[in-house]
């Protein structure tokens, strides 16, 4: 792989909560289908639906992106330098039209465009995907799965990379990170306790923070994958 190659890949993490704070802020009709939805884990763990609530932002259809960190290599500097910034808010409709523009501009909108993230087939790219048709925004054509061969979708993924076809197998984030010998992006939060730093702490910035870091975490397990040199510190820009 080369560093034109690497420059056409955009790496990209969200973090998600709960549509609204309380599981009694929902409308009752969404209160009895999160009671439904929320069944089959709920009966396992003898809690209630609304002490599981917590868990709805792993929902497309309960939850809401609040962040959308973005990495890219580029194009003005010689050297493998990456920069990261984000997408965050408490408007998702504001930041899904704005992740959806850089999607659309002249560079991310080209053929040779993949976006890459960690389980990201399986969350990240239809979670987002989702939420821009709840807001009523446009796919951009990096999002446009429909009549696509699998090999015709523009999307990488680190967990399908390590896997190698045993799709029994998961494996975190974090965990290839340490088998790697890469600084964990959880010294501060983890993924399961953003919802209540969200709401209850009010403290989207410390949630953007975290998002940033495991995109930088995401482009050193990728490069690990593909067996060329990790970044150093400091060709690293969190924007």
């Amino acid at each position: 792989m080369n560093k034109d190659t690497l420059k056409n890949i955009l790496f990209l993490d969200i973090e998600t909560v709960a549509e609204t704070k309380t599981f009694k802020e929902l409308s009752e009709r969404k209160q009895e289908l999160w009671k439904k939805k929320s069944a089959f884990f709920r009966e396992a763990e003898e809690k209630s639906a609304e002490e599981l609530y917590e868990r709805a932002g792993i929902y497309a259809e309960f939850g809401k992106v609040v962040t959308i960190a973005v990495g890219y290599f580029s194009d003005l500097d010689p050297e493998l330098k990456l920069r990261i910034t984000a997408f965050s808010g408490h408007d998702e409709r504001q930041l899904l039209q704005e992740f959806a523009e850089l999607l659309n501009s002249k560079h991310f909108s080209s053929k040779e465009t993949r976006l890459c993230a960690h389980n990201g087939k399986e969350f990240d790219f239809p979670y987002i995907a989702r939420r821009m048709l709840v807001n009523g925004i446009e796919l951009p054509k990096a999002l446009q799965l429909s009549g696509k061969k699998p090999w015709e979708i523009p999307h990488l993924d680190t967990l399908e990379l390590w896997k190698f076809g045993d799709y029994k197998h998961y494996t975190s984030l974090d965990l290839l990170a340490s088998i790697f010998g890469i600084e964990s992006s959880k010294d501060d939060i983890d993924g399961s306790q953003v919802n209540g730093i969200y709401y209850e702490q009010n403290d989207l910035d410390r949630v953007v923070k975290y998002c940033k870091k495991d995109v930088s975490v995401l482009v050193q397990v990728f490069l690990s994958l593909s067996q060329l040199p990790k970044l150093k510190a400091e060709n690293i820009t969190l924007l």
